[in-house]
């Protein structure tokens, strides 16, 4: 009896309605960010038919960034013009009206849209990071020509590192100031980037679970729709890298990195050195997988050199020291494992926060 007595005594854990998500994400995700949404998912809180459309997705599928973005992709396909122009406008209220009118009108299409994609939110932006960390490894290999290997490339934007402009905050700039694509980082502590440049990319390949291929009309289409509707700056720096990419379309490949990293280092020619990169990808992997990548890496190395490029959390990427940083610290370490001659040579070239926003390189060149 006692024992009956705790356990009715511990509160059980509250689970949010649908409609309780949805509100909270307007209220509290959206709100300060898009004006726009928070208006169209507190509206879609307050509708139980539009509750009902909702529950016709799988559970995983319904959270409201992503049926947000299904309903987005319509309208940019001209499937949903009134919610298309109230978006235009910056209309809350009628995007709110339209949005509801047109999920409950394509239900189906909404639900499928939900169902085969996933938000990609984090497509943009890390170049400032990457580019100085990949031109260092290329440096201290003494390498000519690169191949680049991107796991979780999702649409292979990072592999367009060489082609873009970057500019720090100390002045410095590197990569083409001539780029479609422009994007810029904080220098924190003093310490500039090295000035160096990527030297040629002879090679670009992704490899990802679920690739998109910036050449076709509809993977183009949902990576806009990811875009909240009233960011039209980041809109208009996402169309400029898909642009840029559908220029030099890297080869895609589909599937787990462990598994498919040796096809991807087959593509590579004999006489580039292949650079490896992840961003924020090793941390969807378990410790044992980590290790398998790593191991990967160590045997594409056996009969030339490899490098490899990580920007991940504290302590994620193995072999990477985390300078006695905690994990939960909010920052990220740049680090550069470089494998040849049956050694690994890895240490820490820096750390990064928001997303390769802020930089701190530390590593001497």
């Amino acid at each position: 009896m006692p024992q009956a007595t705790a356990e009715r005594a511990v509160p059980a854990r509250r689970v949010r309605t649908l409609a309780q998500v949805y509100r909270h994400f307007g209220e509290v995700d959206a709100a300060g960010t898009s004006p726009l949404y928070a208006r169209v998912a507190v509206a879609l809180s307050e509708s139980d038919e539009a509750m009902r459309a909702v529950e016709a997705a799988p559970a995983r599928k319904r959270h409201p960034t992503l049926i947000l973005a299904a309903l987005h992709d319509l309208a940019l396909a001209g499937r949903a013009p009134a919610l298309a122009a109230a978006y235009a406008a910056g209309d809350g209220d009628a995007a709110a009206d339209a949005a509801i009118d047109a999920l409950l009108r394509m239900t189906g299409p909404v639900v499928d849209l939900a169902v085969r994609r996933k938000v990609r939110t984090d497509e943009t932006g890390r170049y400032a990071v990457l580019y100085p960390a990949i031109a260092e490894a290329a440096h201290r290999l003494g390498a000519s020509a690169v191949g680049l290997i991107d796991v979780g490339c999702s649409a292979g934007l990072n592999l367009q590192v060489d082609r873009v402009g970057i500019t720090y905050s100390d002045g410095r700039s590197l990569g083409d100031p001539a780029s479609a694509v422009q994007v810029s980082s904080s220098i924190v502590q003093n310490r500039p980037v090295p000035a160096r440049a990527i030297p040629e990319v002879v090679a670009r390949v992704g490899v990802d679970l679920e690739p998109v291929d910036v050449t076709d009309a509809d993977d183009a289409r949902w990576l806009r729709a990811c875009v909240w509707p009233d960011q039209p700056e980041e809109a208009a720096r996402l169309g400029a890298e898909i642009a840029l990419a559908a220029t030099a379309p890297p080869a895609l490949l589909h599937g787990d990195a462990v598994e498919v990293l040796p096809d991807a280092f087959a593509r590579m020619p004999a006489d580039v050195l292949p650079i490896v990169t992840t961003t924020w990808a090793l941390s969807r992997l378990p410790l044992e997988s980590r290790m398998r990548f790593l191991h990967r890496l160590d045997e594409a190395a056996t009969h030339r050199a490899v490098a490899w490029v990580s920007v991940e959390g504290v302590g994620v990427a193995p072999a990477i020291p985390t300078m006695g940083d905690r994990r939960a610290s909010g920052h990220s370490i740049i680090g550069l494992a470089v494998f040849e001659h049956s050694a690994l040579r890895a240490e820490a070239l820096g750390r990064c926060w928001s997303k390769g926003r802020m930089l701190a390189w530390l590593a001497d060149s």
